[in-house]
């Protein structure tokens, strides 16, 4: 079994919608308002078009022999002035089919996006991740990461 991540393209378009129609089904049981406050705007396929032509936005898939079978969003993005012009890389979204969780599709997915960040001179990273989804926040931490912030969210009915 060969697993890997390498670097999306245009031509994963398709396949990029697909995954994240899943992440958003997906998400969708955490909370309501991922959807409208931190999925993707629609339509997905334009968002994803924008991405990958955003120099900075990675996008990386993760396969087994050649399967797609996850993908993972990172952005370069800019802290605040008195932090000099340094940037953090922030991991926005990432999903994997569940039948291929727990073999190492999302650790090649994060390193490979890791790495990247870190050659563009990144050395700060946040993921984010929804309260009570345990299997994602389990898995950054194996990474090394750690909360650094919660955001409390209030509807009025």
């Amino acid at each position: 079994m060969n697993v890997a991540a390498r670097p999306a393209t245009s031509g994963d378009l398709d396949e990029l919608v697909r995954l994240y129609r899943r992440l958003a089904a997906e998400m969708k049981k955490y909370h309501q308002m991922w959807e409208v406050a931190d999925g993707f705007p629609e339509p997905v396929d334009e968002a994803f078009r924008r991405a990958l032509d955003d120099p900075d936005t990675v996008i990386y898939l993760g396969t087994i022999d050649g399967v797609t079978l996850g993908f993972i969003l990172g952005r370069s993005e800019p802290l605040l002035p008195q932090a000099g012009g340094e940037r953090i890389g922030s991991i926005r979204l990432v999903f994997t089919e569940p039948e291929a969780r727990e073999v190492g599709v999302g650790e090649a997915m994060r390193e490979a996006i890791l790495d990247h960040l870190r050659d563009g001179g990144h050395r700060r990273f946040d993921a984010h991740v929804l309260p009570g989804h345990r299997l994602v926040k389990n898995f950054f931490e194996s990474g090394g990461f750690s909360a650094r912030s919660i955001v409390m969210h209030h509807t009025d009915d």
